[in-house]
């Protein structure tokens, strides 16, 4: 797949215009894996987009995707079973949390698959919609899931996707801290689970994480204002996720909020030529990075 490329470069329309194609090729050749795997990616890069009409059809269109669904199929040189579980995990876990949607984050239904790591996802989305929403026990049913899931990877010799679910649990535990209250360990946290990211590869079975680690340690640094620190975080990102919306949005802030008008300005625009072909009316972030730019 030539979007896995174009998704590590930021190349968002290039990604998408590959995927629609992968998708619509896989169906008719009754790869439906495959198919959720390039729904995935597709999914992803239109949400950097702020395209979010053209993901909400990709996620309506999973129920009749997964009626054809069936694991115990593999056709040769198709994506495996595992591609499948974790398109439908990660399509409404991305379409939720990237629009900060965390009411039907908390609102996702976790299920139980052959690949719990797949599932893990649905917990880490329901677990960060809680921990938003200032409702620290349904996050903490999240952490509680998501350890759980830890331990059953590690169980079955999976370190890779054990060290990527604790890093979930420990981005889920850090935000349920701060909405208790208790900062220091919040950012302690945070801190932790963006430095196990550092050191780990992305699977290419996904496009990218739900949520960057530096991207939400940036975000947890706004939230108690630290806007300067913040921007370290967000640049840390783009360097490893370029043109990611809410990297670039974080940035833009962050900058504006700590008087570095250029870095502002650099970011704001960058967010407005990535969400080019964006949904009118838009995001408010895009509105709001309309308005910086006419302001100076």
């Amino acid at each position: 797949m030539p979007s896995h490329t174009f998704t590590r470069a930021g190349y968002w329309q290039d990604s998408i215009d590959s995927n629609r194609a992968a998708a619509a090729a896989s169906r008719r050749e009754g790869q439906t894996a495959e198919e959720l795997h390039a729904s995935d990616y597709q999914v992803y890069a239109y949400l950097q987009t702020a395209q979010d009409e053209a993901a909400r059809k990709v996620l309506e269109s999973l129920p009749e995707i997964a009626s054809r669904f069936d694991p115990k199929v593999v056709v040769s040189g198709a994506a495996g079973p595992s591609a499948g579980y974790f398109g439908l995990a990660a399509i409404p876990a991305r379409y939720a949390l990237e629009r900060r949607d965390w009411k039907s984050a908390v609102e996702l239904q976790p299920r139980e698959t052959p690949f719990p790591y797949t599932d893990a996802m649905t917990w880490f989305a329901r677990g960060m919609g809680a921990a938003r929403l200032h409702d620290p026990p349904k996050a903490q049913a999240s952490v509680e899931a998501l350890q759980n899931i830890r331990m059953r990877m590690e169980k079955a010799n999976e370190s890779y996707w054990a060290g990527q679910v604790e890093i979930q649990r420990l981005e889920v535990n850090a935000w349920k801290c701060l909405a208790e209250k208790r900062k220091d360990l919040a950012l302690t946290m945070m801190k932790s689970a963006a430095e196990m990211e550092d050191r780990t590869d992305k699977s290419a079975i996904t496009p990218g994480s739900l949520a960057p680690a530096r991207e939400l340690l940036g975000e947890m640094l706004l939230e108690i204002n630290e806007p300067v620190q913040a921007l370290e975080q967000f640049e840390a990102t783009l360097k490893k996720e370029p043109n990611r919306f809410r990297a670039l949005y974080g940035a833009a802030r962050a900058a504006q909020l700590s008087g570095n008008r250029e870095a502002s300005d650099k970011y704001f625009g960058q967010l407005l030529k990535v969400c080019e072909h964006a949904d009118n009316p838009g995001r408010p972030e895009i509105l709001e990075a309309n308005r910086a730019i006419l302001r100076n």
